[in-house]
């Protein structure tokens, strides 16, 4: 099982909790904005803009904030910012590789974010391509485990439509597509009257490196080191840590 995936379950569980809340609904509000922008105000026909919503309301962000992002990046209304996506790459302790993808409207800020975090966690910042190659996009589906739902209804659901695995995480299940077959496997899953919890285009590592306790904890100190920051949207590194470690954090 992906050491990505078992992080950012555990972190999902916590988020709505979390004392950087405030953040966090940033983030997801920057999201919508975003999404609206690119492909227009109407989520039933933009697909970035449904699971941008979606990831907001699970969230707990208001229905207010998520209308206004909506206008702001439609253009409907005053105050949206204009954003620019930029990905960075480096090491962190043990020598994962690190993807950070910003969300940003001042690109000094989102660097010099990144740069900290990394040198002062113990990590260093690599070259454009020094890292991505081992990392795959692929699209990532969670759903919560409810009621009766067996692995074996959530197979059925998105086995015809692109899905490439299911996997168990324990309190979900995770579907793993290719990133154009998304939108068929969400749509399947709403189809067979399943909810999901979060739709979302993100990077897989191809391979991994098991860490130890102690280097588990400075590569997760890392990683929220890098999220503290407002232009930080995703990170993704290719480690792997045993059920027992994870179990201490």
């Amino acid at each position: 099982m992906s050491g990505h995936s078992k992080w950012a379950t555990t972190k999902h569980k916590k988020a709505v909790v979390d004392a950087k809340r405030g953040k966090l609904f940033a983030k997801l509000i920057k999201n919508v904005e975003v999404a609206a922008r690119t492909g227009g105000g109407d989520p039933t026909g933009n697909p970035a803009l449904f699971d941008a919503v979606q990831k907001a309301k699970k969230s707990s962000v208001p229905n207010d904030n998520i209308d206004r992002a909506i206008r702001r990046g439609a253009g409907l209304e005053a105050g949206g910012a204009q954003y620019e996506t930029i990905t960075y790459e480096g090491y962190g302790p043990g020598g994962v590789a690190i993807l950070v993808q910003c969300l940003t409207d001042n690109r000094n800020r989102a660097a010099s974010d990144v740069r900290v975090a990394f040198t002062r966690n113990g990590g260093s910042m690599a070259d454009p391509g020094s890292v991505s190659y081992l990392f795959s996009r692929k699209g990532v589906v969670i759903v919560g485990k409810s009621g009766d739902l067996a692995e074996d209804d959530v197979l059925a659901a998105v086995l015809d439509v692109g899905a490439e695995e299911v996997n168990d995480l324990g309190e979900s299940f995770e579907i793993i597509s290719e990133p154009h077959d998304m939108v068929a496997v969400r749509t399947a899953l709403q189809d067979a009257g399943i909810d999901y919890e979060s739709a979302d285009a993100a990077f897989l590592p191809s391979v991994e490196i098991e860490l130890d306790e102690e280097q588990a904890k400075r590569v997760f100190k890392m990683i929220d080191a890098l999220e503290d920051s407002e232009d930080v949207q995703d990170v993704y590194a290719n480690y792997s840590v045993s059920d027992d470690i994870m179990d201490k954090f």
